[in-house]
């Protein structure tokens, strides 16, 4: 087991967005586009004006020692409030940054190979893994080999550049699943079937609005197919999720709209021609192994000193209040461990870290360095996690922040989520007690409350939470104390099963009396914890989350360089039939997207497109792409010098058509779609 050494930076990349900026800065690129390619860039508006969120990608959570110094330096260096915050996603966000201040900020993690570049926005985000892959007694294969392949594929991948919403990855490393499948755009699992060694795909899980548990679409799949299956997902979410709508538009609701079994056709459909287009890539071939058994650490990771696969090393868990860090504790924690040797240590999904690969004779050490800094491993009631809700989020309607370190959970050490909103970043949906934020009215008066939920698991053998009682604010505490009392008194052991065992209407009826607000009880309700002035919840425009799309004509730029790549890949297959297919599709994508730049109507008959365009576009535009695609009519048994004489023809067309759009919009940025 290793830590990951893949460079995912890119300091030319870093160079354009710092030009972006000074065009911005310049009144050259205005506000929208300019929120489309930070994004882009994993550089996320907040509430307060002037200065932003950094979000830097932890793929599977591995950090070094290194990395975690440069996360110190750009905290201390470039950030007003000095606190980086670890996710339920593994990422590490660093709030209160000046936008010009962000490519310094990116040029410093380059160094230890990090990137934000599609952290936020319509992308694959960061991809998520087993908290303790590689070192897990119960663990098929380490797993985070097969989401480094993913990782290396989709980033800066065409295909990612403007998906029509986000798109989130987990894998497991055994049955147990503690990655979470559940609530995942894809959820990848490795199991045992038949004696041989592969993978479950779950997909079209989701939280915040209309929460969805993911479907298998994939029973079983080896490793040769995987990537076959993520990219089929992905290209799915593609071409058919809504562009228009923004609530409607994850995976999630994809299945909504063709029914299960019309999801899985779609599905299928996408796969053959994945598996036809990557049939030559490089894929990992995992040490396999038998599960020595021992306990589920669950999601998250484990809250005690836990014994890893590897004989004589473990796993130190270190906690993080609400998930925070200061410069000064990162630089500790990164020299502390090189003075015990250690090089790897990781975010985990509780908001917490883990150090991995330590010796039993550096426990006692380690425990007295982390208590120098004011650190310590988790200890019972602390599992609770917050998202930043309203103290930096755009979208935040309680302080979520503020409200988590005055709850427990208590001497059942249940898990609690908080979120500030119903966008569940916190993934309230999936912990033994989870809220979120949203305003009521109560006699008239708006009032915070949180919504309830309980017995939420995203593991195998889990479900998402049921939904309980809305409670104001200032009852809350109250609430998730007499639940914890409930079940305690009860004696059941497992909280989950014990809630589910339940009557519908059972929390309800526990909580009834701190629901119910009289008219002379309403001051005493009226502000959000730790609030000072009477709840308000602010019209800020919405979160940025999604990004704001470019023209449409970008989408189809960027998916014609994805449709590029499968032609190249299918012509080294010696497949040119498939390959000269590509070219019609890139035809139809940017003959369509000129069309309708120019207030044509869409096509997506090529022929139809060539009659529009002769119309609508100059000559000599229109002309090349009949005769191209005239002369794509005679393709069924094309011969290679053909196709590559169309081929060369088709990646002409592409340049002039990109500058004749360039041209009619000067900020448009179509230059990583270009061939190459």
């Amino acid at each position: 087991m290793s830590v990951n050494t893949q460079d995912l930076s890119d300091l030319a990349e870093i160079d354009r967005f710092e030009q972006a900026i000074q065009a911005f800065n310049a009144g050259a690129l205005d506000l929208d586009r300019m929120t489309a390619v930070r994004l882009q860039h994993g550089v996320y508006g907040q509430r307060q004006h002037g200065v932003h969120m950094f979000r830097i990608k932890v793929p599977g959570g591995r950090l070094t020692p290194d990395q975690l110094d440069a996360v110190a330096d750009v905290t201390a260096s470039h950030s007003q409030k000095g606190i980086a915050h670890v996710t339920t996603r593994h990422s590490i966000q660093i709030h209160f940054i000046p936008l010009d201040s962000t490519p310094a900020a990116m040029r410093r993690i380059a160094k230890v190979g990090m990137t934000t570049r599609e952290a936020c926005s319509n992308t694959v985000r960061n991809l998520t893994a087993c908290g303790l892959s590689g070192v897990c007694p119960r663990e098929r294969v380490d797993v985070t080999q097969h989401l480094d392949d993913a990782v290396k594929h989709f980033l800066r991948n065409p295909l990612n550049q403007q998906l029509p919403r986000k798109f989130k990855f987990s894998f497991s490393a055994c049955e147990s699943d503690c990655a979470q499948a559940l609530l995942h755009d894809c959820g990848v699992v490795a199991i045992e079937k038949n004696g041989q060694h592969g993978f479950m795909i779950k997909a079209a899980g989701g939280l915040g609005h209309k929460p969805h548990e993911a479907i298998v679409v994939e029973e079983f799949i080896p490793e040769r197919e995987l990537l076959f299956a993520l990219e089929a997902l992905v290209a799915l979410h593609n071409k058919y999720s809504d562009r228009t709508k923004r609530a409607k538009s994850r995976i999630k609701f994809l299945v909504e709209r063709f029914g299960e079994q019309g999801f899985l056709e779609k599905y299928r459909e996408e796969f053959g021609r994945t598996s036809q287009a990557l049939a030559a890539q490089a894929y990992t071939q995992g040490a396999w192994r038998q599960p020595s058994g021992g306990e589920i650490p669950g999601p998250g990771a484990p809250r005690k000193l836990f014994a890893q696969r590897q004989a004589g090393l473990f796993v130190l868990p270190v906690a993080l209040p609400t998930g925070d860090m200061t410069p000064a504790r990162m630089r500790g924690i990164a020299a502390l461990l090189r003075t015990h040797g250690l090089d790897e240590l990781r975010t985990t999904q509780d908001q917490n870290l883990s150090i991995l690969n330590v010796p039993q004779a550096s426990v006692a050490a380690l425990r007295g360095g982390l208590a120098e800094l004011g650190l310590h491993e988790p200890v019972v009631g602390d599992n609770v996690v917050a998202c930043p809700g309203t103290s930096t989020c755009r979208l935040g309607i309680t302080a979520s922040p503020v409200i988590a370190p005055q709850l427990s959970g208590g001497k059942a050490d249940l898990r609690i989520r908080v979120s500030g909103c119903h966008n569940g970043c916190a993934q309230p949906e999936t912990g033994d007690i989870g809220i979120y934020g949203e305003g009521k009215r109560l006699h008239g008066k708006l009032v915070p409350h949180y919504q309830m939920y309980f017995a939420g698991s995203g593991m195998q053998g889990g479900a998402l939470a049921l939904k309980g009682p809305a409670l104001p604010v200032a009852r809350i505490k109250q609430a998730i104390e007499r639940v914890e009392e409930a079940h305690l008194a009860s004696g059941a052991t497992s909280f989950f099963t014990w809630a589910r065992a339940q009557a519908p209407d059972y929390f309800k009826q526990l909580l009834a009396d701190l629901a119910d607000v009289k008219a002379e009880e309403l001051q005493s309700v009226m502000r959000d914890y730790g609030g000072a002035d009477d709840f308000r919840v602010l019209n800020l425009g919405g979160g940025e989350c999604a990004g704001v799309s470019q023209a449409l004509i970008g989408s189809n730029f960027f998916e014609a360089a994805h449709e590029r790549e499968y032609r190249n890949a299918l012509v080294f297959q010696l497949k040119y039939g498939e390959a000269a297919h590509c070219n019609e599709a890139i035809l139809r994508l940017l003959g369509s997207g000129i069309v309708q730049l120019l207030e044509g109507a869409r096509q997506d008959d090529v022929h139809q497109i060539a009659g529009q365009l002769k119309q609508l576009a100059p000559a000599a535009l229109a002309d090349e792409f009949a005769r191209i695609t005239g002369e794509l009519d005679h393709s069924a048994d094309i011969s290679k010098e053909t196709l590559a004489v169309i081929s060369a023809a088709v990646d002409s067309w592409t340049v002039k058509a990109a500058a004749f759009a360039t041209e009619k919009d000067a900020q448009l940025d179509l230059a990583e779609t270009l061939p190459k």
